[in-house]
């Protein structure tokens, strides 16, 4: 291999020249892989109204048969009704999601339509916890995080089990990437 300054004759492997200095070799750049840390659900309580109002559905449907034992119908039609609800619920849980990975953090929302946010790790500005009574009863928070490419560009994380705990992966992983 020849230097591209001098023209000197250079050893085999060798970094830079040795007549002029000049680096003839470049060091290839560390490949990096970006690997998952967790997914992230929200909770059941996120779902609380929708599960109230299936379970009104059946307890109606019960006391529609027990009353009118003649016709089911309407008792069925109640049941049909609370099983599409809890259904519905189920597949609003499963399709909002926030993925957490060494360099992004990703929110996925919708089935039909769907919709997805991403936020560098580098580009975080700041990492918010908030909880209600209630959230604190059940366990449960809100994390906000804020991103310092642009001011109104923010990721919700909504009604998620164990909202410390998941606001320090963030710090950790946010940690390391910088690192």
């Amino acid at each position: 291999m020849r230097c591209t300054q001098c023209g000197f004759e250079v050893a085999q492997g060798a970094a830079f020249c040795s007549r002029c200095g000049t680096r003839v070799m470049t060091p290839r750049p560390e490949t990096r892989h970006e690997y998952a840390l967790t997914r992230i659900l929200p909770s059941w309580w996120h779902f609380f109204r929708e599960i109230l109002i299936a379970c009104a559905l059946a307890a109606g449907g019960i006391y529609r048969l027990i009353t009118h034992p003649g016709s089911p119908l309407v008792a069925l039609l109640l049941w049909a009704g609370a099983a599409v609800i809890l259904g519905m619920a189920s597949l609003a849980r499963r399709y909002t999601s926030w993925s957490l990975t060494s360099d992004r953090l990703i929110a996925r929302r919708g089935l039909v339509a769907s919709h997805r946010r991403e936020m560098e790790l580098a580009d975080v500005r700041s990492i918010e916890v908030d909880r209600g009574v209630m959230q604190r009863v059940l366990g449960l928070g809100n994390v906000t995080v804020a991103s310092a490419a642009s001011a109104d560009f923010v990721i919700r994380l909504l009604n998620i089990p164990d909202p410390e705990r998941v606001a320090e992966m963030l710090r950790q992983a946010r940690l390391k990437r910088l690192a």
